[in-house]
């Protein structure tokens, strides 16, 4: 599977970002799988941080900034600074969290403490972002028109599983999306570019999965445990695979 992370390479700073960094100090602190980076600007409580999409990526921060925008009103997400375009790529500026990512050395040193986190904080985003408000669909029929609509060659013919909770999902539940507080409590979420109205089992399958890639096998009921909710086969099951075609 192809994993995001930090860059391991010399990175391009684009112009947008340099022109919002202007004097402040400026590190690249994640790549996606699609070409997209973040920046970290400047330190401390005011940092802020930068997203970049190259056009033709597919990567849509224009969405991220209104999801994000909508969010922050419930529950603890970047607030939006700035966001634009230009024909090189677009760019989403926000404000710095308290926190730290949890898959940061400090916690996958220490692996329990992270995977609790990500449990209660998964549980806490769903139990605080309002269903009947929300105006985005992260549903398995708007996904997969989306990646038709994107070239992609996916089934007809799936089996959905009855629902079993419609909650607000993050869209990206994986564990580098969940900060975490100095004392290992989760802080916020990042990353809700795909936020939408789902069946609650889109969130926590591919979040369960995420323990694996980030801290070794064995972590997936430690996951459900903090969550509250016992294991569902068949619904994990169909949501990674609809995750891996989508």
């Amino acid at each position: 599977m192809n994993l995001s992370g930090p860059p391991t390479c010399e990175v391009r700073v684009p112009a947008p970002i340099a022109a919002q960094a202007a004097d402040r100090p400026l590190r690249p602190v994640w790549q996606n799988a699609l070409g997209g980076l973040t920046f970290q600007i400047g330190t401390g409580q005011a940092r802020l941080f930068a997203k970049w999409a190259p056009a033709g990526s597919g990567l849509d921060l224009a969405a991220e900034a209104t999801r994000l925008s909508w969010a922050a009103r419930f529950t603890p997400v970047p607030r939006v600074l700035d966001h634009g375009a230009d024909e090189d790529g677009a760019w989403l500026v926000t404000h710095g969290l308290p926190g730290e990512s949890a898959v940061s050395p400090r916690w996958t040193a220490d692996p329990g403490t992270a995977v609790r986190a990500l449990g209660a904080g998964l549980r806490a985003l769903h139990e605080q972002l309002p269903v009947a408000d929300c105006p985005f669909s992260w549903s398995v029929a708007h996904r997969l028109e989306r990646a038709r609509s994107a070239g992609l060659d996916v089934p007809t013919d799936l089996r959905t599983p009855p629902i079993d909770r419609l909650v607000v999902c993050h869209g990206d539940a994986c564990a580098p999306n969940t900060l975490l507080s100095e004392d290992g409590s989760w802080s916020g979420h990042v990353d809700l570019g795909t936020l939408g109205v789902a069946d609650r089992w889109a969130d926590i399958a591919v979040a369960g999965w995420s323990t694996e890639w980030n801290y070794g096998p064995g972590w997936e009921q430690t996951f459900l445990d903090a969550y509250g909710i016992a294991p569902d086969p068949e619904r994990t099951n169909f949501y990674r695979n609809l995750w891996d075609r989508t």
